[in-house]
C-alpha cells in the first residue's frame, strides 16, 4: 500500500517473508475419496508488514469469507527491499495490492499487471503541513520545499498531479527525497510540507504531538487509488477465483464500514507483539479515516471508473511517468465485479 512504493506506512515490523496461510480446515478438500473438491489457491501480496490498512484482507481471512466465496487464499507480506511487483511477475503472488497508477506504470515497463478492482475510490494521498503553515491550497506551493519518499509511488504521483492542477511544475517548487522520514523532516523544519497518506500518516503524526493538517490534492485528480492487481495469465486462468477474492474483500469492507473496530481487532491479530493502547488508538483513527476512501458501498464493490483510467493514462504519459504509452483498456477490467 502502498498500500507503497504504496508504500503504505507501517506500525510494526515483521521479519522474513512471513505469510499467513489460510487453511481449508475440516472441509476435506484434499481427500482423495471424491468428497469435497479442492478450492483454487491464490496468494495475495500485501506489501511490507501487517497494518490496519490491510484489514479487509485480514477480516476476510479470519471470518472465512474467502473460503465461503470459493477460494483458498494465502496472505503474504513483502519485505521492505522487495520490488512491489516482483513476486507477482515471478509467480510467487497471484494478486497484489497496489495503486492503479503504480500498476499502469509497471505495465508500461513490461510487467503484465492488470487491475481487477479498486479498493480506494478516493485517492488517498494528501499534502501535510504544520497547522500554522501559510499553505492552504496547491496554488500556495510555489517557492516551497516538499518532502517525498522518492520519485516513485503514489506520494510522488499525487504531488505531480497536485502541481499540474494548480498550473505549477516541479521547477516552481523544491522537491526533497527524504525516504520514509516525512514525519521527522517536517517536525525538524527540513521541508515546508510532505506528501503522505491522509488515512495513515496524519493520525500517526498527530499521535506524536505534531500539530498538522492535510491540504487536499484536489477532487479531479487523474489518478486511480489502491486496488487489486493480477497478471494477464492469472486473469485468463482463474477468473472465478479472482472474482471470489473481490467478493470476499468487498464483504469485509462492508463489515469495517459498519464498525471500524472490526478493522482494529483484525489487525491486532496480525501485528507481531503486543499492541499498546496508544497503538490501538492510532489504528482506530486510521481505520476511521480509511472508511471514506472506500466510496459508496451501495453499488457493486470495487468498480473502476473508465474516465479516470483514460485520464490517468494521458496524464502519466504527458508527465513522463510512463515512457511507453499504455492503453487504459488493457490495464484494467471490470469484468469480475459482481461476477460471483
Amino acid at each position: 500500500m502502498a498500500l507503497t512504493a504504496h508504500p503504505v506506512r507501517i506500525l510494526a515490523a515483521l521479519t522474513g517473508a512471513a505469510a499467513l496461510t489460510l487453511a481449508l480446515g475440516a472441509c476435506g478438500a484434499d481427500e482423495p475419496d471424491g468428497g469435497a473438491t479442492a478450492l483454487p489457491e491464490l496468494t495475495i501480496g500485501l506489501t511490507y508488514v501487517p497494518n490496519v490498512q490491510f484489514a479487509p484482507f485480514y477480516v476476510a481471512a479470519q471470518q472465512g469469507y474467502f473460503e465461503e466465496a470459493g477460494v483458498d487464499v494465502t496472505l503474504r507480506h513483502h519485505g521492505e527491499s522487495e520490488d512491489l511487483f516482483g513476486a507477482l511477475a515471478g509467480g510467487t503472488e497471484d494478486v497484489v495490492v497496489a495503486g492503479g497508477d503504480e500498476m499502469l506504470q509497471a505495465r508500461s515497463q513490461g510487467t503484465p499487471v492488470v487491475s481487477i478492482a479498486t479498493l480506494y475510490q478516493t485517492y488517498p494521498v494528501t499534502l501535510i503541513v504544520p497547522e500554522d503553515s501559510e499553505i492552504t491550497s496547491a496554488a500556495d506551493l510555489a517557492g516551497h520545499s516538499i518532502g517525498v519518499p522518492g520519485p516513485f509511488g503514489e506520494t510522488y504521483f499525487g504531488l505531480l498531479a497536485m502541481l499540474d492542477a494548480a498550473g505549477l511544475t516541479t521547477d516552481d517548487v523544491t522537491i526533497e527525497h527524504v525516504g520514509f522520514t516525512q514525519q521527522s523532516a517536517l517536525a525538524e523544519g527540513h521541508v515546508d510540507a510532505v506528501m503522505g497518506y491522509a488515512n495513515n500518516d496524519i493520525p500517526q503524526f498527530r499521535a506524536t504531538g505534531l500539530a498538522v493538517r492535510g491540504v487536499p490534492i484536489g477532487t479531479d485528480i487523474p489518478l486511480v487509488g489502491i486496488g487489486l492487481g493480477t497478471t494477464d495469465d492469472v486473469l485468463a486462468a482463474e477468473p472465478d477465483a479472482l472474482a471470489a477474492v473481490i467478493t470476499a474483500v468487498g464483504r469485509a469492507v462492508a463489515d469495517i464500514a459498519a464498525d471500524p473496530q472490526v478493522a482494529v481487532d483484525a489487525a491486532a491479530e496480525e501485528v507481531p507483539g503486543t499492541v499498546t493502547a496508544e497503538q490501538e488508538a492510532i489504528t482506530l483513527a486510521t481505520a476511521e479515516e480509511t472508511i471514506p476512501l472506500y466510496g459508496d458501498l451501495e453499488g457493486p464493490w470495487g468498480t473502476q471508473d473508465d474516465a479516470t483510467w483514460e485520464q490517468m493514462a494521458e496524464f502519466m504519459t504527458r508527465t513522463g511517468l510512463i515512457t511507453e504509452p499504455v492503453s487504459a483498456s488493457e490495464a484494467y477490467t471490470n469484468d469480475l465485479i459482481g461476477a460471483e
